[in-house]
């Protein structure tokens, strides 16, 4: 059921919206955007793993698949809870790994704008490495949007973006090309511009969402030197205010920007979201945390402009 459901957004295109489903813990209301998710399991015995994270329950095997078991009440709370009969798993899928999640319950889906959905202030997210990526209005209730990246990149940091990648490239030449990024996590953001700095790209400029990267755009009509403003963009797809898709479908049929190249650098590209980025009018879209990739893609581009 839950993969109809999904359809309906994933067939759409630049609409800025989001389905969010909403669950709790401890009675709190959390979120997670539909996209991430594969389906929804009823909790099922795990089996422990040495030397894990203290947030990993361990493994379970459904259908013949082993999947890694995060406790979320665990990993937000810090304290161990009793595991209840009715304790949900989320089973997500993204950046090309399978990760269930604990959760108390589930309790539905609601459907959004991305203009609905607020960044939360540094007291709330819990400063710079706030695990809380937006505060979201769904009907009458406030929901906690989480950055699960953000939490899988904590338990298993061997699963992120990896500064070796870009040592493995070699020798790099400095590059004055200004690349500007819309990625609403704090973690990633400050990871691709260290990694896209070590590359050799240090004229970089970060925005926490497409709404804040589009509105510096629209600065910059009229100017003459706009190629040398803004070489290259980056966005990534989830994000308040408003989504790489929206910015992607702005910029792509704006006759002032549309010539610039523009990649998509998100934990949710599938083949659905690859066909819906293709339509939009990226010129590049990976998945996350492929860095090495983005910069051999950021150099083809740089030296192929298409005017």
């Amino acid at each position: 059921m839950l993969e109809e459901d999904k359809k309906g957004i994933l067939l759409e295109s630049g609409t800025n919206e989001i389905e969010v489903m909403e669950f709790t813990i401890d009675g709190s209301l959390y979120g997670i955007n539909v996209a991430k998710v594969k389906e929804i399991l009823v909790s099922a015995p795990v089996k422990p793993m040495p030397h894990a994270h203290a947030a990993v329950e361990g493994i379970f095997k459904p259908r013949d698949v082993v999947i890694t078991v995060v406790d979320l009440p665990k990993y937000l709370l810090g304290v161990s809870e009793e595991k209840g009969p009715k304790d949900l798993f989320i089973v997500t899928n993204f950046n090309k790994m399978n990760i269930a999640f604990r959760v108390h319950t589930v309790v539905g889906i609601s459907r959004i704008s991305w203009k609905d959905i607020q960044k939360p202030d540094k007291t709330i997210s819990g400063g710079r490495e706030g695990v809380a990526t937006g505060i979201a209005q769904c009907g009458e209730d406030l929901v906690t949007i989480l950055d699960f990246e953000k939490i899988v990149a904590e338990i298993a940091p061997e699963t992120t973006i990896q500064m070796s990648e870009i040592e493995q490239l070699g020798p790099r030449n400095r590059s004055d090309s200004a690349i500007v990024v819309a990625e609403d996590s704090i973690l990633l953001s400050k990871m691709i511009e260290e990694a896209l700095h070590k590359s050799g790209y240090v004229n970089t400029r970060m925005f926490p969402n497409g709404q804040e990267l589009w509105d510096y755009l629209n600065t910059l009509r009229g100017n003459d030197r706009l190629d040398e403003v803004v070489s290259l963009i980056i966005t990534d797809i989830e994000m308040p205010q408003m989504d790489g898709h929206r910015l992607t479908k702005l910029v792509k049929s704006d006759k002032e920007f549309q010539h610039i190249p523009l990649v998509i650098f998100s934990s949710l590209i599938t083949e659905e979201m690859r066909r819906k980025g293709k339509e939009l009018g990226a010129d590049e879209q990976m998945s996350k945390p492929e860095i090495g990739h983005l910069v051999q893609v950021i150099d083809h581009l740089l030296d192929h402009p298409k005017r």
